[in-house]
């Protein structure tokens, strides 16, 4: 089955910027729709964004559109997020997940079959 590994977290300031990396430990995932997801201290776990498997068909929460960047390079197994414009409730653990059945259209977390251990991202004001 596919591992995924998240990097790339870590502190900034609000208003800075981050680069996540999905990598995963397969070719096959170059067929999956991906997704990133976060979660909040006594939160739950919520839909950022997805990507299918050829990079054209994507879509972003409300909350995110327009300060982040879902790309990916096959060739590498990665995935990226390019998070701009941060602010301090985009703090949470960001995880990585996929998918070989779901379309980028389901942002539900049940719709993904694999998961990596996610990577703490934390906003200062």
């Amino acid at each position: 089955q596919v591992q995924l590994v998240e990097s790339g977290g870590g502190l900034v300031q609000a208003g800075g910027s981050l680069r996540l990396s999905c990598l995963a430990s397969e070719r096959t995932f170059s067929r999956y729709t991906v997704g990133w997801f976060r979660q909040a201290p006594g939160k739950e776990r919520e839909f950022v964004v997805t990507i299918n498997w050829s990079g054209l068909g994507t879509r972003y929460a409300d909350s995110v559109k327009g300060r982040f960047t879902i790309s990916r390079d096959n060739a590498k197994n990665t995935v990226y997020l390019q998070m701009n414009s941060l602010k301090p409730e985009d703090t949470a653990v960001y995880y990585c997940a996929a998918s070989s059945t779901a379309t980028f259209w389901d942002t539900r977390t049940n719709e993904y079959d694999y998961w990596g251990q996610g990577t703490q991202v934390t906003v200062s004001s």
